[in-house]
């Protein structure tokens, strides 16, 4: 009988410090199992999540953004990766909570309303504070890439405004003299024809290179791949040679061009293709 009572006694002891370490955090089966809010380890693969272009409303230029994760409640924060082109920019904004921008690549610009701009680089953290109106983007020479890091507040993460006018982004630095915005001399139809025919290299510039090929529902690298297959289809030798070298400039490889031009050979005809190879062959040998 003793022995039966001493058993329930130590049955009954047992079961309330399970009870207990249960309640206070303790490490039982039962508890890491049932535990509030707990979750696995999450891997988000490079890769994983396919890129995008921006709202021409929202930026000025080309702008690429890499989503790397979204806010899992009771986390608000959020972070994208967003590669500008040159002279590419945000428009005015705000963010509820503030931002964060680490620069992983290239030179770039930021500016909160009324101070002077700001240049940036690769490795530079930029702390916004909540509501602070700014704007951040590429420099004119050069593209820029930072994660931004942001957190929603209400389900928002940011308030769009005006866009940064050329004038504005072209402003007096904080370190420097003014910089224009991207320069038109560099487009190739000024020094093409530009003396001869400067209507024509006017309309050329400002519509086809500063219009259509700054529209973000296309990468540049994108649009390079269709110019040069549409020029072979047609072929087109001299304007094809041009905008070969350009390809090269918007990041397509040498092995994708003659990749291009090989596929194209069984759509456009041999003698099209043939023709391709030989201004290619003369393109980069001359690199």
């Amino acid at each position: 009988m003793k022995l039966i009572t001493t058993s329930a006694i130590m049955l009954s002891l047992l079961a309330s410090a399970s009870s207990q370490t249960n309640q206070t955090g303790g490490i039982s089966g039962a508890g890491v199992a049932q535990a509030p809010g707990s979750q696995s380890i999450r891997i988000l693969r490079s890769g994983s999540q396919p890129s995008r272009q921006v709202r021409a409303g929202n930026f000025t230029g080309s702008v690429r953004v890499d989503p790397l994760f979204q806010a899992n409640a009771p986390a608000r924060a959020s972070g994208s990766l967003v590669t500008f082109e040159p002279g590419a920019r945000t428009a005015w904004h705000t963010h509820p909570l503030g931002q964060i921008l680490i620069v992983t690549a290239g030179l770039g610009r930021v500016q909160r309303w009324g101070d002077p701009i700001e240049d940036i680089r690769q490795r530079d953290v930029v702390w916004i504070p909540p509501g602070q109106k700014h704007w951040h983007g590429a420099a004119p020479q050069s593209s820029m890439a930072h994660i931004a890091i942001s957190e929603s507040l209400d389900g928002k993460s940011v308030e769009w405004m005006e866009k940064v006018s050329d004038e504005q982004y072209g402003a007096p630095r904080a370190d420097g003299p003014a910089r224009p915005a991207p320069p038109t001399q560099s487009r190739p139809s000024q020094k093409a024809i530009g003396d001869f025919a400067p209507k024509l290299a006017e309309l050329t510039d400002n519509v086809l290179y500063g219009d259509v090929w700054e529209r973000p529902e296309l990468s540049k690298r994108d649009r390079s791949l269709v110019t040069v297959a549409a020029l072979i289809a047609l072929n087109r030798p001299d304007q094809l040679r041009s905008h070969l070298v350009k390809a090269r400039e918007n990041g397509v490889k040498q092995e994708e061009l003659i990749e291009t031009i090989t596929h194209l050979a069984f759509y456009a005809g041999w003698p099209n293709a043939v023709t391709a190879v030989a201004v290619a062959k003369e393109v980069f040998e001359k690199k």
